[in-house]
Order: structure tokens, then C-alpha cells, then sequence
């Protein structure tokens, strides 16, 4: 699997998760995991909001919304590979 976010492959994954488990130790790293988790969903809602803002002020001051497609894209982008990375670091733990 082609792991495409911040161009880190699975080696280097498990050398980090090596280190972490070296730092940190085997019983923290559900600990670290969850709060992980909790970033990335403060993340994901900030996100929404900030989109549901832009759409609400582009809408009120008349302007065309379209551009806002592109931004959802990219945004959408970013989550996949947001949810990729999770996803293989979750399986790796």
C-alpha cells in the first residue's frame, strides 16, 4: 500500500512506532492512540465549520459558490489521506 501523506512509506512508519514504543512505552500507546483520535476529529470539525462559514458569507454577500466546490474537494483531499495514514498506523498497532 502507497502511503502518499507527507511521502512517509511503511518502514519508516514502523521505525517511528518503534521509537514511540522506546519513549513512551507498549501500555501508552492506546493512550496516545485515542487522543490521535481526538485531533483528528477537532480537526475534521473545524474544518466543517470553516467550510459552513465560507459557504454562509459567500452566499450572503451574493457571490458565486462554485469556487467552494474546489475547496471541498481539496479539503475532501486532504481527509483521504488524512484517513489513509490513520489507518495504517492503526493496523500497525
Amino acid at each position: 500500500m502507497k502511503n502518499i501523506f507527507l511521502f512517509i512509506s511503511g518502514p519508516e512508519i514502523v521505525f517511528i512506532l518503534f521509537i514511540v514504543v522506546m519513549v513512551f512505552g507498549a501500555d501508552k500507546i492506546p493512550e496516545i492512540a485515542r487522543g490521535l483520535g481526538k485531533g483528528m476529529r477537532q480537526l475534521k470539525d473545524a474544518t466543517n465549520e470553516v467550510k459552513a462559514e465560507i459557504q454562509r458569507s459567500a452566499e450572503k454577500q451574493g457571490l458565486d459558490t462554485d469556487f467552494t466546490k474546489e475547496i471541498k474537494d481539496e479539503i475532501n483531499k486532504v481527509k483521504d489521506d488524512i484517513d489513509e495514514f490513520t489507518g495504517s498506523v492503526k493496523r500497525k498497532i
